[in-house]
């Protein structure tokens, strides 16, 4: 087994002493872990009977408090909350898993092409990037959800357009400090072609901090999905999402219906410290200068 692999493990282990990086990384870890799991078995427990259907409304009482028929109660509309709660999350992970990928496969080649490259690529995918990069994340997302309508796909493309000048800004600058190793002369020596050396010998090199990077995305993503759902331009109306059900659930907060924006606000939250603590911890573990430090 590989020693990074190795020492992963012996990271996870509850066994081992460590830091408060790591211990934090254990902690996102299972908060992660357990969101991807009622995302997973969500269809399975409403087949069950253990939940209803997050579009089912006619048959629930209106604003019922949290119950244990309703356990986070219903909504205007009648919907219960626990499984609009639920799925929400599933609807969560799919449009930020595919959004924090699409970037992650449009900038780490980009990156890795101009800071091998250098000179008039170069130059031109900095100035592209840089002006991508100079607007404001939500700003830029609302635009683009604005014209390319809603559905998971299209909120995905919306999301991931502010996010890949970071991989490559990343991944170029590792690019530019590797290439002039050793084991890089040594393969264009030997005749390694362009495609090669990028692959074989570039590539495992400069990869080290996108998980972190990954992750810090995903966080970020959930809150701009929030956002635009709030904005009324996220996914469609019949998809539970919670920034859509939080938006609804404010014409009623006032009157003392807490309910029906307190747990999926207090869910996005949630998730969204998971994976924040998850990728601060995944920070020392690819960065080794920072372990040794501490």
């Amino acid at each position: 087994m590989p020693a990074t692999q190795l020492r992963f493990l012996k990271l996870l282990n509850p066994r081992q002493k460590s830091n408060l990086s790591v211990q934090m990384m254990r902690i996102g870890l299972v908060m992660t872990l357990c969101f991807a799991l009622l995302a997973l078995l969500a269809p399975l427990f409403q087949a069950w009977g253990w939940m209803q259907s997050p579009t089912e409304l006619l048959s629930n009482p209106v604003h019922a408090p949290p119950s244990w028929e309703h356990w986070f109660g219903t909504t205007r509309q009648g919907y219960d909350v626990f499984s609009r709660t639920v799925y929400g999350s599933q609807a969560a992970l799919q449009v930020v898993c595919l959004a924090t990928t699409l970037s992650l496969v449009i900038g780490v080649p980009l990156g890795l092409a101009s800071g091998y490259l250098g000179g008039k690529i170069d130059r031109v995918l900095i100035f592209l990037m840089d002006t991508l990069y100079t607007l404001p994340g939500l700003l830029l997302s609302l635009t683009l959800a604005f014209v390319v309508g809603r559905g998971i796909f299209n909120a995905a493309v919306a999301l991931s357009i502010a996010y890949v000048p970071q991989y490559y800004r990343v991944v170029r600058n590792h690019t530019i400090s590797v290439k002039t190793e050793l084991f890089i002369e040594a393969a264009q020596a030997m005749g390694a072609s362009t495609w090669r050396v990028l692959s074989r010998y570039l590539f495992l090199n400069v990869i080290q901090s996108v998980p972190v990077l990954f992750t810090l995305n995903a966080a970020d993503a959930i809150l701009i999905l929030g956002g635009l759902g709030f904005l009324g331009l996220g996914l469609p109306e019949q998809t539970p999402e919670w920034g859509n059900d939080l938006r609804q659930a404010l014409e009623a907060l006032p009157t003392g219906i807490w309910w029906t924006a307190f747990f999926p606000g207090l869910t996005m939250t949630l998730m969204v410290v998971g994976l924040s603590l998850l990728g601060e911890g995944l920070n020392e573990f690819v960065n080794p200068k920072l372990r040794q430090r501490r």
